[in-house]
């Protein structure tokens, strides 16, 4: 499925849709480049599992959780260098828990990801405007615009 948002607005409302769908078990893959989106997107998402917290991007983390609807296992590896400093993190008792993951740069540990994950990616397009995002969902059942 492919949404277009031309706001952070509309890039969060996108995304609390498509955690409006989430369930317990179930992993997104949030990719695109620095700048694209994805904190925006994140915060949505936590706003459609119910989420009260602030939600910021776990950079020097690694992983945040927060409660709400389900756990948001909220992951950002950017920072990993080296797939076992995955394993260090003990992610796959979030992976395959009881809440849902948020995967932010899930390219940098694609091996470690599920088939079945649903994958996002945002990109920019400054000729369509500065803050239009194209929001590209695959492997998800979700809403229709």
């Amino acid at each position: 499925m492919i949404y277009e948002s031309f706001s952070v607005e509309e890039t969060k409302e996108i995304a609390k849709r498509v955690a409006e769908k989430a369930k317990p078990k179930d992993i997104y893959c949030l990719n695109g480049d620095l700048g694209s989106g994805k904190t925006a997107f994140s915060q949505g998402f936590a706003e459609g599992l119910m989420i009260k917290d602030s939600v910021t991007s776990p950079t020097f983390s690694i992983m945040n959780v927060y409660k709400g609807k389900y756990d948001l296992y909220h992951f950002d590896v950017y920072r990993i260098r080296d797939i076992e400093e995955m394993y260090d993190t003990g992610y796959e008792e979030f992976f395959y828990g009881e809440g849902v993951c948020l995967v932010e740069w899930s390219t940098l540990i694609k091996e470690l990801i599920p088939k079945n994950a649903v994958e996002i990616n945002i990109s920019k397009d400054l000729s369509k405007d500065e803050d239009y995002r194209l929001i590209e969902v695959k492997n998800y059942e979700g809403f229709s615009n």
